[in-house]
């Protein structure tokens, strides 16, 4: 298991500079192994030294790059793919380690569709403020995936939210609420925004 300071969300990446030895050795584990491992939300404390107190629902990243640098370093750049819920943490030596059970999907409610396009519109509203509050053109690739369940994932992982915002996503099982959450705080931050551009 990964502790971290952020969110990982399935179909998300997420890039890690590994320098502390004991994730040094949990990088090398995952590469002789499956090539896969834990990351969960750090509640209180530091991603570096231990003694910290973790969120029991996380994500599973699967490492699709890694370079091992001079010093014993390692650049990885992971993907998350499935949720998965703590049962009851081991040990912390070489590294922290814990038993999980993977969380399933449920399928999406008929109405999630509508959800997902409000999502989408959401985002987009966002990132044109933001372009244009920084004077630059908006991103024409901002599209998510049509699956209700993949979209509320992508969606969460663009989101400028902070961590425990991004926790209280990542723990709702059902596609639409987790969707029509999204859609409430990206609303929220595209009003905030619409008021500092009107002042």
């Amino acid at each position: 298991m990964f502790p971290l300071g952020t969110v990982l969300f399935p179909h998300a990446l997420l890039p890690l500079h590994v320098f502390e030895p004991r994730y040094r050795e949990l990088a090398e584990q995952a590469l002789a192994g499956t090539g896969e491992f834990g990351v969960v939300l750090i509640e209180r404390g530091s991603e570096v030294g231990g003694g910290d107190t973790r969120f029991d629902v996380g994500t599973v990243a699967r490492i699709v790059e890694a370079g091992r640098l001079p010093d014993g370093r390692y650049v990885l750049t992971t993907v998350g793919t499935h949720r998965l819920r703590v049962e009851e943490w081991l040990g912390e030596e070489p590294y922290p380690q814990a038993d999980v059970v993977l969380v399933e999907e449920p399928p999406p409610a008929p109405d999630a569709g509508a959800a997902r396009d409000a999502v989408e519109a959401r985002l987009r509203a966002l990132a044109e403020l933001l372009a244009r509050a920084n004077d630059r053109p908006p991103p024409d690739d901002l599209t998510l995936a049509p699956d209700p369940g993949r979209a509320s994932f992508e969606g969460a992982a663009m989101a400028p939210i902070g961590p425990l915002d991004a926790q209280r996503l990542l723990e709702i099982d059902n596609p639409l609420t987790r969707l029509e959450r999204l859609a409430h705080l990206l609303a929220e931050e595209v009003d905030v925004l619409r008021r500092l551009a009107d002042e």
